[in-house]
Parts: C-alpha cells; structure tokens; sequence
C-alpha cells in the first residue's frame, strides 16, 4: 500500500463511516435518512408558507437581474448579477456534470424527476435563507459587509427571545460550512475533474498530485483577493462555460430529438415504479434529492453569504434574484445533463460500467458527449476544469467567511492554508470517499439552517408582503 492509498483509507475510516452513522441515520418507518426527509419537508414548508414565491415572482426576478430596478442608493459590494453569478459558480459545476451521471448511474432515470421536483421546491428555500442573508447582514467600517446564515441564525433568533438556540445553530451551521467547503466546494471537484481530465489525457493517471498542486497555485493566486475579486472573476467565468456546455448538450438534444419522448417516459415512469436493480422507489427518491441538493444547495444556507453582499434596495430583492438558482441550476442545466446521459445510453455501456462502481460521474459525462461528438471530451475537459475552478473560489468564500466568524478576521490566513491543503488532497483521495464526506458536511448544514428559517419564517413572510405591496 502506497502513502496515497494510506491517506485514503485513513479518511475513509476515521472520518466518513463516523459521521455517516448519525447524519444517514435512517427515519423509523421510513428508512430514510433523516437529513433527506428534513430538506423535502423543509422546501415543501417554504413553498406554501411564501405562497409559492417560485412561480408568482420568477418573471419579476429575470427583471431585476436586468437591472430594471436597480437603484443608485442600493448599498452593497456587488451587483445582483454578480451575486448571482457568484453563488452559481458555487452550484453549476461538477454537480451538474459529475453529480446527475452518479444519480442515474445508481439511481437509474427515474433519479432526475426527483431531482427536477427537489430544484422547484428548492427555490423557496433558497428564497427565504438569501432574504434573511441581507436582512441580517452586517456592513463594517471598511465597507466590508458580513452575512449568511450564521448571522440570520444569531441575531435572528435572538430577537425571538432565543439566543442560546441561535449561538448554537450559528456555529454548528459555520463547523459544517467550513467542512462543507474542504469537502464538496474543494477537494470533489478535484477528483471529479481530474477522473473525467485524464481520461483524456491518460498521462495524467501516473501523477495526479501535480493536477492537485497545479491547481492549489491557481485557487491560491484568486483567493486572496476577496469577494469583489471572486465575483468579477465568477461573473466572466460561469456564463462562459454555462455557454459551452448547453451548446453541446442542446446539439446532441437535437440530433437525438427522436429520443426524447422515450427518455422522458422512462424519467417519469422509473420515478414511481424503478427497476429493482436500482435500488426500488425509496432508494431513487432518495439518491435524486441528496444530488439535487448537493447540486443546487438549496436550503443548506450556503449561497446566503453570497447575496449577502448585494446592492439592494430591500432584503427581498435579492431572495428574488436567489430563487433563479436552483432553476437555472436543476431544472435547466441538470436537467439537460440527464437527457443526454439517457438518450445515449451511456448509463447502460458496460464500458462505463467501471466509472459508476466508482462514482466518477464526470467521466461518465464525458463518455456521453464523447459517443455523439468524438472530439468534445477535449473541450469538456477545459470547461470542467473552469466548473471545478470557479465552484473552489466561491466555496472557498463561504467557508473564510464562517472561520472568520468563528475565529476572527486575522485567522483568516490559516483558514486558506488548510483549504489548499485540501485541493491537494482532493488530487490523491477516492472519489467515493470524497463524496460521501461531502455529502455529509454540506447536507449537514440543512439542519442548524431549516430549524433557523423555520422559526423566522413569519418575518421573511411580513417583508414580502411589503415589498409586494410597494410593488403595486
């Protein structure tokens, strides 16, 4: 056993398997874990409780990304449109490409109508945690502005005579965004790219450490100059590689038009009555929406800090502008993903076989694209590792932001330290480990996060009902 394989074991081991036992604990009667069961009541809460704000004000939210509505008044470091774009760095990224390819590989089709349901629900809960992420945050002395969940779970609860309940879920929520950020914004979209990456370029396979160094150097470089920093970056980077990929994906759509009607059929029809072979209902209902959320992070309260830092007018604006997220991320781009993952057949190629067992969804993704377009692989390549780049300088974002609540503004060096530490070792450690501890840390998050957006909700409600109000 190499020291590679040494460093894998050790983290799947001492690290995973621990945290996998209470967070996947499974619901009594219902053998579902318990975080999947908490983020679909929660997005259902939200959903009715703003009076399905996702389809009453999604036209009103293109609007403001247009800037119909922007005011010189608004105070803030960022535009809507960087805000957006910003946390869409942090969503659109490997999960779109590698995240759908691991949900139909092991979840079968039916995987993608969930995904599809838990995107619409989703933007009512990303909705309410970015309206709170503005209502709450903080502008300091230098112009700085501080805010997410750990200071709407703070501050919020403590105007409801809760304190001691908000300090805890505060930094409970920050422990978890911070590994959250180490695991599925950093070290997954490492492996992910590098596993799709050298499939490409097979040479790659005999030193992965030096894709994991070279890429530590890039974040490194882009990190250390803030948020105004990462969101122009992210505002040229993400419509770019959104741009490229929907082309391929809308090419390969159309030459394999005829396809689709059965592809759909097979989503709806495998979301209800799945083949055994892919787990029965529970298991692709379940599998759909642990991706989905990985996905879009709808309700875990990450892409708050981002919006946080917006111009606005009102607190609303902004939780308007937010609900476009999960539907550009889930509904569109997943969405499209699935269908050329489907109508392929590449999910079925016993050559692939190997990258399902594995959970390296990427390079399924790329066999895909690859079976329709030969020579796309080579382009995929570039515009995964721009996905992988942008998604690590957002997340790594998030996560300083929580350290530095935590800890402190001059601790902030040491936060950034660990974390290309981590891209480093996202280059060396299996992907099927690196999943699952994502998956525990950025899940983990919806819990201190829905409770807090639950207590608060009546708040979120009044302030949209006065903005709807100012709005006639």
């Amino acid at each position: 056993m190499n020291w590679e394989e040494k460093v894998d074991l050790f983290f799947g081991e001492s690290i995973v398997s621990p945290m996998a036992s209470i967070l996947f604990w499974p619901v009594p009667g219902l053998q579902m874990p318990l975080v999947v069961a908490w983020l679909l009541c929660g997005a259902l809460f939200f959903t009715i409780k703003m009076k399905f704000v996702n389809v009453r004000f999604f036209k009103h939210a293109i609007d403001l990304i247009r800037g119909k509505h922007d005011s010189k008044e608004s105070k803030g470091e960022v535009t809507h449109f960087q805000a957006l774009t910003t946390a869409l760095s942090a969503t659109v990224g490997l999960g779109n490409i590698a995240g759908v390819a691991i949900a139909i590989g092991t979840g079968g089709p039916g995987a993608t109508f969930w995904m599809i349901l838990v995107g619409f629900l989703g933007m009512s809960s990303k909705f309410t945690e970015c309206v709170l992420g503005q209502k709450y945050r903080k502008i300091r002395k230098d112009g700085r502005i501080m805010g997410g969940a750990m200071h709407y779970l703070s501050d919020g609860l403590k105007e409801l005579k809760l304190k001691h309940l908000g300090g805890f879920l505060a930094g409970m929520f920050c422990v978890l965004c911070i590994g959250g950020s180490f695991g599925g914004g950093n070290a997954f979209q490492v492996v992910q790219s590098l596993d799709l990456i050298k499939n490409v370029f097979p040479s790659l396979a005999n030193w992965p450490w030096a894709y994991g160094l070279a890429l530590s150097i890039l974040v490194g470089l882009v990190i250390l100059g803030g948020i105004k920093k990462i969101a122009k970056v992210a505002s040229i980077i993400v419509p770019f590689m959104c741009g490229i990929y929907l082309l391929a994906c809308t090419y390969i759509l159309i030459i394999s038009c005829s396809k689709i009607p059965f592809a759909i059929s097979l989503i709806f029809s495998q979301a209800f009555s799945p083949d055994a072979a892919f787990g029965g209902f529970l298991g692709v209902l379940i599998i759909g929406v642990k991706r989905a959320v990985f996905s879009n992070e709808a309700g875990i309260g990450s892409a708050a800090i981002a919006h946080s830092a917006a111009k606005v007018s009102h607190p609303v604006e902004e939780g308007i502008v937010a609900l476009l997220e999960p539907f550009i991320d889930t509904i569109l781009v997943c969405t499209m993903t699935a269908l050329v993952i489907i109508v392929t057949g590449s999910y079925l190629d016993p050559q692939n076989q190997e990258f399902i067992a594995k959970n390296q969804g990427g390079a399924l993704t790329s066999a895909a694209m690859g079976s329709v377009i030969s020579w796309f692989p080579y382009l995929l390549s570039f515009a995964v590792f721009l996905f992988a780049f942008s998604t690590m300088i957002s997340w790594s974002y998030y996560g300083e932001r929580c350290w530095v609540w935590l800890f402190g503004d001059k601790s902030s060096v040491y936060y950034k330290i660990i974390f290309l530490i981590f891209t480093f070792l996202g280059s060396i450690i299996t992907a099927t480990n690196i999943l699952d501890f994502s998956d525990l840390m950025i899940l983990g998050m919806a819990f201190p996060n829905i409770l807090g957006l639950i207590l608060l909700s009546g708040k979120i409600r009044d302030d949209l009902n006065e903005y709807e109000k100012s709005l006639n």
